[in-house]
């Protein structure tokens, strides 16, 4: 951030000093992006295969993430289970060994997300991994983005506007670099976005049914905020047809019916799958989640629930210790204020940074563009929504990613007609800031690259060579888990399959000796093995005590810390703390949560 801070520094005094400088060029490039973007289907293929091949581009120094936040995990079994031909598993008889994060147990097993990025991961596994999901996610959420913006602002603004979350979002960010970013609400979004103009402008069926599939993805990714965008999307189309009064002739049937049907379908499918996962087809897996395990409430109005009997000290920390805590924060009107600034700031930092600030000093001619009056209008309800929210992560907000794309480059518009004596500074601050963003791209690669391996190694890479090593060995596995005093419950080891019993490594919690000679009696044809964490390595070997057929060995692992782009960052809590004094902050989507 702050590499980058010092780079538009250097791109304001070089426009404010040398506005000439390199104009030739940057006009014919500028020429040359306007003729691609007046063909509107060439521009969305573009964003979408800048997206992909910069990201495979970038496997020497990204490379295919191993699952490692709690979000991975719950979404990788949604797949998992999908992949088996089915939308739940049936309950484990020794579930109590396996329980973890966001993830139901009973009347089924199954993740406790909705389903949509269970099923883009499922279509990347098909594909050959789950990451081929992910990255097509991005690819799809660019043309989406441009694709909303060709209603909204000129062509050529339109394809800039799909090219410029790649430089952000589509490389660096937890999204492009995990099995739980907000690529799919993004796209739901867009989608929802782009049809709404060009319903009220031309009446056409093709338009109202990407509506419907935008919100059906909605729906299905981030159902909560999706409901609070299309409350003024709702409300905007209702006073259009008001006032317009378009012909019932033509607005219902390629309209109003095609989105109901869309709906009505969507809603038949989540209930259908709502009663295989929960038992009740209005009762969502989320749902069954929080009242097993959550104590903080997901709204700041609503209050805490009755504390659960928690079997595992990990869980019991996070529920309390992180989420109560979180919760406990907005309670006062000072903290509300203080946590809604924080959330302000995080959402600067993942969505614009410093080089795409710039554009919002043109912010008070841009509130008054009448073009854009209804999406910052839009904008502004969903942000308002997301405020009373007990939890925050970046992705909470991805259902308006086109929305803040959409005010920056109306920001950056105005500032382009920003003559201050007749030179052209705005002019060549704006080709300063999108020329900067594209020359971060190469240095965010190298430093990277030349990283320090000790501090950034992922703890989702640690558990990916046990596991690794474990599946290289003959027969099948069973893995205890046990933690340290100190260890912080979003560094979570204990995560199955669809198929637990069916799995060559089954991982289980540390319930102490009694506990787990009873888990070790029902795996008794597996190797039985113990995992120590957080006590400066990770290591395994063999259980004591266990069968005979148990072989030692020892699986030194570094230290885990883990670094996150997009601003956010972990480490590992100072040894020698108990766990229970510290207050860890949430972060990142190691605690996502949706409703």
């Amino acid at each position: 951030m702050k590499f980058e801070a010092l780079a538009v520094v250097a791109a304001v005094v070089l426009a404010a000093l040398y506005p000439q400088l390199g104009a030739a060029r940057l006009a014919r490039a500028e020429r040359w992006l306007a003729a691609v973007a007046r063909r509107r289907r060439l521009s969305l293929l573009l964003c979408f295969a800048a997206a992909l091949g910069v990201r495979v581009a970038l496997l020497p120094v990204l490379p295919t993430p191993a699952p490692a936040f709690q979000d991975d995990f719950s979404y990788l079994l949604a797949a998992d289970t999908f992949a088996h031909g089915r939308l739940a598993n049936p309950p484990h008889s020794m579930w109590i060994h396996f329980e973890t994060f966001h993830v139901i147990f009973y009347p089924t097993y199954a993740s406790m997300y909705p389903p949509a990025q269970g099923l883009l991961l499922l279509a990347g596994r098909l594909l050959g991994h789950p990451f081929v999901g992910v990255v097509l996610s991005l690819g799809l959420m660019c043309a989406a983005i441009c694709w909303m913006l060709q209603a909204w602002l000129p062509p050529q603004w339109a394809l800039l506007g799909g090219l410029l979350p790649i430089t952000r979002i589509g490389m660096f960010s937890y999204w492009a670099n995990s099995y739980c970013g907000g690529a799919v609400a993004a796209i739901g979004g867009a989608l929802v976005l782009g049809a709404w103009l060009r319903i009220v402008r031309r009446q056409r069926l093709g338009d109202a049914l990407m509506l419907g599939l935008g919100l059906a993805i909605l729906a299905n990714s981030r159902p909560y905020e999706g409901f609070i965008l299309g409350l003024p999307v709702a409300i905007s189309l209702f006073l259009w047809m008001l006032g317009k009064r378009p012909p019932a002739s033509t607005l219902i049937p390629r309209v109003v019916l095609p989105v109901l049907l869309l709906l009505t379908i969507t809603g038949g499918l989540m209930g259908y799958y709502f009663s295989r996962v929960t038992g009740n087809p209005l009762r969502m897996p989320y749902q069954v989640n929080r009242a097993t395990y959550g104590v903080a409430p997901y709204f700041i109005w609503q209050t805490p629930n009755a504390e659960p009997a928690y079997r595992h000290a990990a869980m019991r920390d996070f529920y309390l210790q992180i989420e109560l805590l979180a919760y406990r924060k907005m309670c006062s009107a000072t903290g509300f204020v203080r946590e809604t600034a924080i959330k302000f700031l995080v959402i600067w930092g993942f969505y614009l940074g410093p080089v795409l600030t710039i554009p919002l000093f043109a912010l008070p001619w841009t509130l008054r563009d009448r073009r854009i009056r209804w999406l910052l209008i839009a904008g502004a309800v969903s942000i308002a929504g997301t405020a009373v929210v007990t939890f925050f992560i970046p992705h909470y907000v991805a259902v308006i990613t086109a929305i803040i794309i959409a005010l920056v480059l109306q920001g950056m518009r105005h500032l382009r007609v920003w003559r201050p004596e007749g030179r052209p500074i705005g002019l060549a601050l704006v080709r300063a800031l999108v020329v900067v963003s594209v020359l971060l791209v190469p240095v965010h690669a190298w430093l990277w690259a030349h990283r320090d391996p000790a501090t950034f190694e992922s703890i989702g890479r640690q558990r990916a060579r046990i596991l690794t090593r474990l599946e290289a060995l003959p027969d099948r596995h069973l893995v205890i888990v046990r933690y340290q005093p100190q260890h912080d419950p979003l560094q979570e080891w204990v995560y199955n399959g669809a198929d637990i019993d069916g799995s060559k490594v089954v991982w289980a919690r540390d319930m102490g000796r009694e506990h787990n000679e009873e888990l070790i009696r029902y795996y008794k044809d597996r190797r039985v093995w113990l995992v120590e964490v957080d006590d400066g390595t990770a290591k395994l070997d063999a259980y004591p005590m266990a069968n005979s057929k148990t072989a030692s060995a020892q699986i030194p692992v570094p230290s885990p810390h883990v670094s996150v782009s997009g601003g956010q960052h972990y480490a590992r809590p100072e040894t020698g703390k108990s766990r229970r004094n510290q207050q860890p902050k949430l972060r990142h989507c190691n605690s996502a949560h949706a409703t």
